[in-house]
């Protein structure tokens, strides 16, 4: 006979010393994965009505809201993120809920769409009414670098419990005990409006993960996480009996263009803003400035000079876990020793649990020649960026043009450029290409969110076409159904004519809102 196997422990660790705190849970076995899922599963149905959705989003970043002071400490002890940017993130996630809340009353996304039978055209249209329908169960692969805002609560879980999804989350092993405080606060949520907690499930551990994008049940997922994980599990849920959508954040280089006018014009605010965005976090946003093109110079040595000044100011800092200590380390070592490459201020580690800024200069020839320097277009998650310096316009795009997908990027110009003169609207477009979100003399750090906000990009930042911030977030969970020549009596009431939900539709061509 086989034994059955033991569940390891679910430990809380503290990054600053590396020692654990206490055992949080056990790693979910195939059994648990399975409940929670069917769990979720029968409390779709509870999640039909969006007056009810939207209380229950509300209710939850109410009692988020509430809880905060203990979230806050409990996420800071298990990510050493500090307290003010950790009370940001919560706000920023509570915002979020309260946004599809919002998003859910109003009912736009449903796209409602009507067309009465017209004989007169070519081909002759019949009665046709389409709207959107939530896909089932969602999973959600939690990220480790924001554990309210891409974590238990995050985007991902609020636009799908917003389509009318219930979500099974796996948790985070960087922050256990913090994502079973929060599973709690937005379970008690859904109980104080007789929606069973089960719509929100929780488990914890590496084969948890697996058995979560294989389980028949599962009609989507998200995830934000490294390119490695990312893109297996991506490849699982492609290769399933049922293959389902899989919108995956995976590794973002994130690049920004200093043209030589800009940096003429303000090499010291370039400098400054840039070891401000690329040290933010100790390093650890997925829209960290990765790759920052400058030119040779002088112009280009001013913008150098106050990189430098800044990072060598700043203090050095935890990351989030031990292995990502190691990993920053190691790939900071394999890229200083590349040839031509130097470090005017040398990343890597500090005391014994800290690492510290720094950055690394290249000729730009070397990233546009071959692959002799291809690390350098690889995200290195931590407190460090690339400078490449390029000789000319011509340097600059062969080096873009090897570029891989990112989230952003972002060019720097000066005010005449921003006007019109010069080749500005050229770089917005060979940007446009490149990424989801497009800056102009900015900083890719900070993600507002917003009904504009577009947060994805080509792969490798992501596996789909589809953003995890902002409204459109909640397109991800849908699909379109489309009734033709039904009674009008057996319609669901959001495409009936009489629209008794009062929903913005678009009626035989007419939108009304």
């Amino acid at each position: 006979m086989t034994a059955a196997p033991v569940a390891a422990p679910v430990w809380s660790v503290d990054p600053r010393t590396g020692k654990r705190r206490e055992q949080v849970a056990v790693e979910a076995t195939d059994r648990v994965v399975d409940a929670a899922v069917r769990a979720a599963h029968e409390a779709r149905g509870a999640l039909a009505d969006r007056a009810v959705r939207a209380a229950f989003l509300r209710t939850a970043a109410d009692r988020l809201d509430a809880a905060g002071e203990e979230l806050v400490a409990a996420a800071d002890a298990e990510t050493a993120l500090g307290g003010t940017r950790l009370t940001g993130e919560l706000a920023r996630t509570c915002y979020q809920l309260r946004a599809f809340a919002d998003l859910v009353e109003e009912g736009a996304f449903l796209d409602v769409v009507i067309d009465h039978p017209d004989a007169t055209a070519t081909p002759p249209v019949p009665d046709l009414r389409r709207y959107k329908v939530p896909l089932g169960v969602v999973a959600v692969w939690a990220a480790s670098n924001f554990p309210f805002a891409f974590s238990v609560p995050g985007g991902d879980t609020a636009s799908a419990l917003a389509a009318g999804c219930p979500v099974v989350v796996k948790a985070h092993p960087d922050h256990p005990a913090l994502s079973e405080r929060v599973a709690a606060v937005l379970r008690g949520a859904a109980a104080e409006h007789g929606v069973p907690e089960g719509v929100l499930g929780l488990v914890h551990g590496f084969d948890a993960g697996l058995e979560l994008i294989r389980h028949p049940l599962v009609a989507a997922a998200g995830f934000t996480g490294s390119v490695r994980g990312g893109r297996a599990l991506f490849d699982a849920a492609a290769s399933r009996p049922v293959p389902i959508p899989f919108h995956g954040e995976l590794g973002s280089l994130n690049p920004v263009l200093v043209t030589e006018e800009a940096a003429a014009e303000r090499a010291d605010a370039i400098g400054g803003g840039l070891a401000g965005s690329m040290t933010l976090g100790v390093g650890q946003f997925c829209v960290k400035p990765g790759l920052v093109l400058v030119p040779a110079g002088a112009a280009g040595d001013g913008v150098v000079k106050s990189l430098a000044e800044a990072v060598a100011a700043t203090g050095e800092g935890i990351l989030l876990d031990h292995r990502m200590r190691e990993n920053f380390v190691a790939g900071v070592a394999e890229r200083t020793a590349l040839p031509d490459v130097e470090a005017p201020v040398a990343p890597g580690p500090a005391g014994e649990h800290t690492v510290g800024a720094g950055f690394l200069t290249v000729p730009a020839a070397r990233l546009a020649e071959g692959d002799g320097h291809a690390l350098l277009l690889e995200e290195c998650f931590g407190p460090v960026t690339v400078v490449a310096r390029y000789a000319d316009d011509a340097e600059a795009g062969a080096v873009l043009a090897r570029l891989p997908g990112s989230l952003t990027a972002t060019v720097h110009l000066s005010a005449a450029e921003a006007a019109g003169q010069g080749r500005g609207a050229g770089l917005l477009a060979e940007l446009t290409s490149l990424a989801g979100r497009v800056l102009v003399d900015g900083w890719p750090t900070g993600v507002a969110v917003a009904p504009a906000q577009h947060h994805g990009g080509p792969y490798p930042a992501t596996t789909s076409t589809s953003t995890s911030v902002g409204g459109t977030a909640i397109e991800r969970w849908l699909r379109p159904v489309a009734y033709q020549g039904a009674p009008e009596a057996l319609l669901p009431p959001e495409l009936r004519d009489d629209n008794p939900l009062g929903l913005p539709r678009r009626y035989d061509g007419r939108l009304e809102r």
